[in-house]
């Protein structure tokens, strides 16, 4: 008896753009039930192939078979009639539609040939959601009130209103809390139980173990390797394959201590109701001070506060022992503070501009005479600055939109060298950013706070905050509960105290 056929097969595919070949030969397979997770480095071709699979492009020659025989993908509609759907990392939702139009958009319930809408479209949704583990999502609400968690169901749900047996699911744990982790991953173990095959992208390579069957492995556009055992191959291997090169996925060495100085940025007493308590805090010049805990414990909110994008309830901010006006972004720079915010593509870059104006945008008084911008200064100033932290390509005059997440994060870094900023405040700094660019920007990072420089650091990765960070706070409910030198701390301390901890007295 013949073996059975893939549930998804694509062989030799290609596809070009105006001077890229973002696919080069590519070869992968899915099986019915399994999850198969695909790896590589931005640029590699991961995107460009799942859009190919979703419909959204056509490739320029190969084969793409399901179930065994020969399809062709003309459009998003044609993948989803054969039972193909894609979760985007940037979700596709409308917000000012209710979660039940969303999950039903395009494909309304329909009885005797006409459109059900109202009860039987909420009584549809709702069941989705509970298969999803999500009851309490209420499918009368807004898209736009729900959190970033619960869009990510809401997609999922669309998806399966579909007769679907294949889910491209993209970073799907981007912007999730441990909780919501472990949820995801029971919604994808339950999918896959019931022979639905999930193709799972993820820069988290633990996650891969965690979850994946199957691995493979993407590289300037081709597959380096298919169908590895996901959880039985080597992480530096993986590694390998992914830059090509051996790269120890380990942080800097941080120096034995920081040099005895006065607080270049102090907190007094800040506190905003229903978001953190009163919080008090110091950075040294040169040193890293790190803030971990869950999403909705008040991380970001600290730090837009201490950047004056938020108004504090109480306390103050006081950079090099003067105090910053309160909710005042103008204040904070002026005094020498840098944010590199968790949405950098929505908070910080101008994405239709050049990496020249996206670095120089803070520091415009510079280049400007009398209304006219000196074109040459800026563009030099800018390429300074990217040069100091190895931004590819090397030519700042190519919109910031076609660079890489970890390049694009370079030129946020290179906005405030170039302003000369003293506090340096990360929001989420390696998010999007592959294996490579990561251990780069950690680099980066670690020298710019050996040089002198004051930084604030949040992430919701605790390896990333306890390697790169020399002092931790950490953080429940809005509220410090622990603070220590980093080295006295492991992950399972950490999660311990974030789930369990008390106010510290």
């Amino acid at each position: 008896m013949a073996p059975e056929p893939p549930l998804l097969s694509m062989t030799g595919i290609t596809k070009s753009f105006p001077g890229v070949r973002a696919l080069d030969g590519v070869d992968l397979d899915v099986q019915a039930g399994e999850v198969h997770c695909l790896l590589g480095q931005n640029g590699a071709g991961k995107s460009t192939l799942i859009k190919v699979l979703a419909g959204a492009h056509q490739p320029d020659t190969g084969t793409i078979r399901w179930r065994g025989e020969a399809v062709t993908l003309r459009s998003p509609i044609a993948a989803m009639r054969l039972g193909i759907a894609t979760i985007y990392q940037e979700l596709d939702l409308v917000e000012h539609l209710s979660v039940a139009e969303n999950v039903h958009l395009g494909h309304e319930p329909t009885a005797a040939g006409f459109v059900v809408r109202g009860k039987a479209a909420r009584a549809s949704t709702a069941r989705l959601l509970g298969r999803l583990g999500h009851p309490e999502i209420d499918p009368a609400r807004l898209v736009g009130e729900l959190s970033a968690a619960q869009q990510q169901i809401v997609s999922m749900a669309r998806a399966l209103s579909h007769d679907v047996r294949l889910i491209v699911m993209d970073e799907p744990s981007a912007a999730l809390d441990p909780d919501e982790v472990d949820n995801l991953f029971r919604i994808v173990a339950d999918l896959t139980a019931d022979g639905v095959a999930v193709v799972y992208i993820s820069h988290r390579l633990e996650e891969i173990r965690r979850i994946g069957d199957r691995v493979t492995v993407l590289k300037d556009g081709r597959a380096v390797a298919g169908g590895l055992p996901a959880k039985s191959t080597p992480t530096r291997e993986v590694v390998a394959l992914m830059t090509g090169r051996n790269v120890e996925y380990v942080f800097p060495e941080r120096p034995a201590s920081v040099p005895e100085a006065e607080p270049v940025l102090t907190v007094e007493g800040l506190s905003r109701q229903g978001e953190f308590a009163p919080l008090d805090l110091q950075v040294r010049p040169g040193e890293i001070v790190g803030l971990a805990g869950l999403v909705g414990s008040g991380r970001s909110e600290i730090l837009e506060t201490i950047y004056g994008a938020r108004r504090p309830d109480t306390g103050r901010v006081l950079v090099g022992g003067r105090p910053l006006k309160p909710g005042s972004v103008r204040a904070a720079v002026r005094a020498g503070l840098g944010l590199a915010p968790e949405e950098r593509k929505a908070q910080a870059l101008l994405m239709l501009e050049s990496v020249t104006r996206n670095v120089s945008v803070s520091s415009m008084s510079r280049f400007s005479r009398g209304g006219w911008i000196d074109r040459g200064a800026e563009l030099g100033a800018a390429r300074a600055a990217t040069r100091e932290l190895s931004l590819r390509p090397d030519n700042p005059d190519v919109p910031v939109r076609t660079l890489s997440g970890g390049n694009q994060q370079k030129a946020v870094l290179a906005r405030w060298l170039l302003r000369g900023c003293r506090v340096l405040l990360l929001d989420e700094p390696t998010r999007g950013v592959d294996v490579g660019a990561r251990a780069e920007l950690y680099a980066v990072v670690r020298r710019l706070a050996d040089e002198g420089l004051a930084v604030l650091l949040v992430s919701s990765e605790v390896p990333e905050v306890l390697g790169l960070a020399d002092r931790v706070l950490v953080l429940r409910e809005g509220r410090v509960v622990h603070t220590a030198p980093a080295r006295e701390l492991d992950e399972h301390r950490v999660l311990d105290l974030v789930m369990e901890g008390s106010p510290a007295s």
